[in-house]
């Protein structure tokens, strides 16, 4: 299992949403309107995306991309929200058997080549092993463009390169 890292206390680390936390999606509008700096689109490499019963489960994978958003929260209302998305991802703490998803952070790869480390959250180790056994990936890694969601707008599709390519 991957280790979990608490932020910093001088700073604080954007989130990496790829499911109904993204701009256009239920939960964006529950958790997140009002509360962000800045999004913008990201990628997250060596990770794949699984379909789950109404939202995806990221999972690590060699190999594989999924696309995102990057969230920056407001400095005022960080705190508030780190605790509001545990509690929505299911989140308890580091290595508890009650998480549904560990909050890991990770590199993300925004369009302009850059590597922005932020929090994200990954389908727990139990999870994640029937996903990758049984489990139905979703192709290219994108919630948004999967059959029946929503299509990503053309600034985006020029993000969907190798991330390894751009490093």
């Amino acid at each position: 299992m991957a280790s979990v890292e608490r932020p910093d206390p001088g700073g604080v680390l954007p989130f990496f949403v790829y499911g109904t936390l993204r701009p256009g999606e239920v939960n964006h509008d529950l958790f997140l309107r009002g509360r962000t700096a800045a999004e913008e689109p990201a990628l997250l490499a060596d990770t794949a995306l699984y379909e789950g019963p109404g939202y995806p489960y990221a999972v690590e994978r060699p190999g594989s991309v999924i696309v995102g958003e990057l969230v920056h929260p407001a400095p005022e209302a960080y705190g508030d929200l780190l605790v509001a998305l545990d509690r929505l991802e299911e989140y308890v703490g580091p290595g508890s058997p009650r998480n549904v998803y560990d909050r890991v952070a990770r590199e993300t790869l925004r369009p302009d080549g850059s590597w922005v480390r932020a929090w994200v959250y990954l389908a727990a180790p139990p999870l994640a092993r029937r996903l990758t056994e049984s489990g139905r990936p979703i192709p290219g890694g994108d919630w948004l463009g999967r059959p029946g969601g929503a299509r990503w707008g053309a600034r985006r599709r020029g993000a969907r390169q190798d991330p390894k390519e751009t490093a």
